[in-house]
């Protein structure tokens, strides 16, 4: 078997879906016993270090819900504890989902929204 370049196995990951991304994940989890998204973790820190950091904490606000607006009801719900009208008005109307929380945790929020679709910011 010919050996793969790493720009072939990148290429490769960008064609693929998360799930079948995790399922490669796993893959190597088992065959080498080592879990790859721990080395990223372990390299980020070191990475961002050079990178001046930003404020500490950060309120995730939700500007537009988009087209699935019923995902993204369900994100508000998950994140605020709020009923499912007050849930249905943030993502009509737009506004605050978590306030005062850190970057990386920010960071985590705003990909699942962006996921199902809506726009978010940090203020």
């Amino acid at each position: 078997m010919a050996k793969l370049s790493a720009k072939e196995i990148i290429d490769s990951l960008k064609e693929m879906t998360l799930l079948e991304i995790k399922e490669v994940v796993d893959l190597m989890k088992e065959e080498f016993g080592v879990d790859p998204s721990a080395v990223a973790v372990a390299a980020a820190p070191a990475a961002g270090a050079a990178v001046e950091e930003g404020p500490s904490t950060v309120t995730v606000v939700l500007t537009e819900a988009g087209a699935n607006k019923i995902a993204v009801i369900k994100l508000v719900r998950e994140y605020t504890g709020l009923g499912l009208k007050e849930a249905k008005d943030i993502a009509d109307n737009g506004g605050n989902v978590k306030e005062n929380v850190s970057s990386d945790e920010a960071n985590e929020i705003k990909a699942k929204f962006e996921e199902a679709g809506a726009t978010v910011e940090f203020k």
